[in-house]
């Protein structure tokens, strides 16, 4: 296994293996992205039956949409797992599940809306919360996805 590489056995949680359609718990998140926050992985790609892999990529980006009490946010947040069809990024305010927001690169301003899949505990920087785009777009973030789930999908674009 090469070092960008881990296998899909760090990510059950017990040292199984991860099974196919079997959605990880937050504690496995969790664990993950905690020890991503203190620098003990730079650039992960996560093998797994999904489809597209998952890489630990720091970003800012600009995230719009509407908060738990109702109001319109903008905020800029912090990316910290991506993959082709969404990623896992930090929000400062409170939402819901199910929320649309409308994800925008800096980089290349480019637009994507997505849904709220996925709610973290609330911690210091902000509550994690993971994306699904509502169409696939593995070069939203800018990083190579080394899976053939994510060339598929971008060759339908």
């Amino acid at each position: 296994m090469g070092s960008s590489q881990l296998n899909a056995a760090a990510w059950g949680g017990d040292g199984g293996r991860v099974a196919y359609r079997e959605h990880l718990s937050p504690g496995t998140i969790d664990r993950d992205v905690g020890a991503f926050e203190h620098d003990c992985m730079s650039e992960i790609t996560a093998a797994s039956h999904r489809r597209s892999s998952r890489v630990f990529h720091k970003m800012r980006v600009l995230a719009q949409g509407r908060a738990h009490n109702g109001k319109k946010f903008r905020e800029t947040c912090e990316t910290v797992v991506v993959n082709g069809h969404g990623g896992l990024l930090f929000l400062k305010h409170e939402i819901d599940t199910d929320e649309m927001l409308v994800i925008t690169n800096p980089e290349t301003l480019e637009e994507l809306e997505c849904r709220v899949v996925y709610l973290g505990e609330p911690v210091g920087k902000g509550q994690r919360v993971g994306v699904e785009f509502l169409t696939p777009a593995p070069r939203f973030w800018g990083v190579e996805f080394n899976d053939a789930a994510a060339d598929n999908s971008s060759a339908a674009n």
